[in-house]
């Protein structure tokens, strides 16, 4: 883990010098007995942890033809993320949401509808400074057992966390939990399906499916486990349709008003969704797409989010501010992943209109830097 994007809050400490004698003090400024080494040291900062979440990576092959490219005949995806690496390496907690399965180093590489992308992507990703990945999806299951398998053994090789799906029934039974911070961090990914594709009988712990009873069991049990903070990444939603669909909303709050969930990431639409606050915490409907080149680019798919989520311990309990990043994979060529200042263009205004849709004011959710 890394620095947090802001510097975190000192907690000052008076330092009190010993008077030294037995008479009574001279008329005039007193000084206290001496104190402890304890009392001496600095109180230790409030606890606190920044997170930075981004949309879908999705690998069409016009991406890994840039990456070979950019490879020299070798693919190297970092310089397509490169736009971005300053902002997630700054985070204590950086997530990507992985939405393909990895094929083979030697492939076959395949793009819609049954993904199969290059195990370079990774590696790429660890390279820009994330953490971890969600991985739960509609692409989950493309490659079957043996995709679910590469995917996460290339995400262990990386150094990467992962979750959502699963090689096994004990790997999907245990709890994801992250030390932030020195704050226990939990983290679950849930998917509303599998593009017709069917979880095998026998094996449905592969990957974890929606409702509102499976996604707060798994944050049951991972606050259980000893998370302190619980996030839920959520493939869900309607493709290219801004607007969060009822049963999103429904979901939001049906989750957010439990305690066991205190954050929402939202993925799948491939568009911008707005950012809100439902019964008091943050829910990121959809990011857009992160990475993407569709056959046939729609304007808006190649806009995302990049957003930040600050958590500080209080007496009363965790408060979270948040910002964001507008994101644009520039088609180039080259094609390049970059971030937008505020207002930069059509693009940029589009993504904020967007995601304060919902209601969200500048004061609430600043565009970052």
């Amino acid at each position: 883990m890394r620095g947090p994007l802001t510097a975190a809050l000192a907690a000052a400490t008076l330092v009190l010098t010993a008077c030294g004698s037995d008479a009574a003090p001279p008329p005039g400024p007193t000084t206290a007995a001496p104190t402890s080494s304890a009392a001496q040291a600095a109180a230790p900062p409030p606890r606190a942890f920044t997170i930075a979440a981004t949309g879908d990576v999705l690998i069409h092959p016009a991406l890994t033809t840039q990456a070979t490219s950019d490879g020299n005949g070798t693919r190297d995806y970092t310089k397509l993320f490169a736009g971005v690496k300053t902002a997630i390496s700054g985070a204590d907690l950086a997530i990507c949401h992985l939405e393909v399965p990895i094929a083979a180093p030697g492939g076959p590489f395949k793009g819609y509808p049954s993904f199969n992308a290059p195990p370079e992507v990774v590696t790429a990703l660890k390279a820009t400074g994330y953490d971890t990945c969600s991985t739960a999806s509609n692409h989950t299951l493309d490659q079957g057992l043996d995709g679910v398998k590469r995917t996460l053994d290339a995400l262990d090789a990386a150094g990467l966390k992962h979750t959502g799906s699963a090689r096994t029934a004990p790997e999907a039974a245990k709890p994801v939990i992250y030390e932030v911070n020195g704050v226990k961090v939990g983290h679950i990914s849930h998917t509303f399906g599998f593009n017709g594709l069917k979880l095998p009988a026998d094996k449905p712990w592969l990957s974890n499916q929606i409702s509102a009873e499976s996604v707060l069991k798994a944050a049951r049990a991972t606050k259980a486990a000893g998370a302190e903070v619980v996030l839920a990444s959520l493939h869900w939603g309607i493709e290219y349709r801004h607007d969060p669909t009822t049963e999103q909303k429904q979901l939001a709050a049906k989750l957010l008003d439990d305690p066991a969930i205190d954050l929402i990431i939202g993925h799948h639409a491939h568009v911008v969704q707005p950012i809100a606050k439902v019964a008091g915490k943050w829910v990121a409907y959809g990011l857009g797409n992160h990475i993407a080149k569709h056959e046939e680019p729609r304007g808006v798919t190649e806009e995302g989010v990049l957003a930040r989520f600050r958590f500080a311990q209080s007496n009363s309990g965790w408060q979270v501010t948040a910002d964001y990043l507008p994101t644009l994979v520039d088609l180039g060529p080259p094609i390049r992943l970059r971030t937008l200042k505020p207002g930069e263009n059509e693009a940029a205004k589009r993504i904020d209109r967007i995601v304060r849709s919902a209601g969200i004011t500048p004061a609430d959710l600043p565009v970052g830097s």
